[in-house]
């Protein structure tokens, strides 16, 4: 679960991390009301779930009331990469000399928590960490002792912070780590941490992300789950107990069982396509589900086409194919190609039933795959 930026940086403000001053809007109206109060410059920031709001104009920095009217003009009411804003965040502006990253996140490959800490903050953690690993400090934290005061330290030492900040922004990782055990989150992160002129520290930016399994012991962090959802896609995805996550291609995939859907997201890349999201609708595969499903995702704008990947096996393959048809027949009109691929029990049956009307079918995952991303590049061009 995704809190939003606003809702991460109150979380962090109540357990001493210093922000900037801010307010939350829905109007115009309201981000005038709110710079008046802050004072210029302030940053008018869109509040959805989506990385790279600056550049795709999500937010803006006002230095005078006739900026801040045409920026809430502009920002409001914008689809930012197929997200309608509704509510933006008016904050104080900050003069800041430097910027860094922190962060806590989960390092699998170890089984243990790692922090995190770049002096190349500002820009995207993974590019900096997929063409200047060495930029980033890491240090791992054994779950059963917790995190060790000297490790804050030594990770922020370790990648170069000037000396007279660095005990702040040990401080600033070291609560960031207690929230992240405290909260079941599975990654935290501020990005960037301003210096300020004045030597000062504050977090301009906000990530916090919760175990979703894990909300039944956090009663206050699940009050905030319906808020958080990114948009009507994830309500109905809870609504219908899919496993959904909105992904920024054109390639919708529909699968049961995440192994499927993670391998067919892979071979949407390998192919050169984009995957459009992650969706498994999980056992069985029944006329209402496959309805579900493909109502989430022929709704998703950015969808050009769509690649079914199904494994027939409590659930036999004539009896997914014959679900797929009725689904399909409910329509009134199919607005995107659908490729259909079935494997396991009973799975030629199920591809001779199959309406080859309204889907089209491919024996293995691979043609099936290349089919869809095709299909997408047609519509594309």
């Amino acid at each position: 679960m995704k809190l939003h930026e606003h809702q991460a940086k109150t979380i962090f403000a109540d357990a001493g991390i210093p922000v900037p001053e801010s307010r939350l809007a829905t109007s115009v109206e309201e981000v005038l009301d709110a710079v008046d109060e802050i004072g210029y410059p302030a940053a008018i920031k869109a509040q959805v779930h989506v990385g790279g709001r600056g550049k795709a104009g999500g937010i803006k920095i006002a230095t005078d009331r006739d900026e801040a009217e045409q920026y809430a003009e502009e920002i409001l009411g914008m689809d930012l990469k197929g997200y309608t804003v509704e509510t933006v965040l008016v904050e104080a502006g900050v003069d800041f000399v430097d910027e860094l990253y922190v962060g806590v996140t989960m390092d699998r490959g170890e089984g243990k928590p790692v922090l995190m800490v770049s002096t190349e903050g500002g820009v995207d953690i993974e590019t900096v960490a997929e063409e200047t690993p060495d930029a980033i400090a890491r240090e791992h934290v054994d779950p059963a002792f917790g995190l060790h005061p000297y490790q804050a330290r030594k990770v922020v030492y370790e990648a170069g912070v000037d000396a007279d900040v660095a005990l702040d922004v040990a401080s600033i990782l070291s609560t960031l780590y207690d929230l992240y055990e405290d909260s079941d989150a599975s990654e935290i992160e501020v990005n960037p941490v301003m210096i300020t002129s004045d030597r000062d520290v504050t977090a301009a930016d906000a990530v916090m992300n919760i175990d979703e399994d894990a909300l039944f012991r956090q009663p206050d962090l699940a009050d905030l789950a319906e808020e958080s959802y990114e948009d009507d896609l994830e309500r109905k995805a809870g609504e219908y107990g899919f496993d959904y996550v909105r992904l920024s291609g054109n390639v919708g995939i529909i699968g049961n069982g995440a192994g499927l859907v993670m391998t067919t997201l892979d071979l949407v890349d390998y192919y050169g396509g984009k995957p459009a999201n992650f969706l498994d609708i999980g056992g069985g595969a029944k006329a209402e589900r496959v309805t579900q499903a493909l109502d989430m995702v022929f709704s998703d704008p950015n969808v050009d086409s769509v690649v079914f990947n199904i494994f027939g096996g409590i659930t036999r393959g004539d009896e997914v194919a014959k679900g797929i048809n009725e689904a399909l027949e409910g329509f009134d009109e199919i607005p995107k190609k659908v490729v259909v691929r079935l494997a396991g029990t009973n799975a030629e049956e199920g591809m001779e039933i199959l309406n080859t009307d309204l889907v089209e079918v491919e024996a293995t995952l691979e043609a099936a795959v290349q089919r869809a991303v095709k299909n997408a590049e047609e519509v594309t061009q």
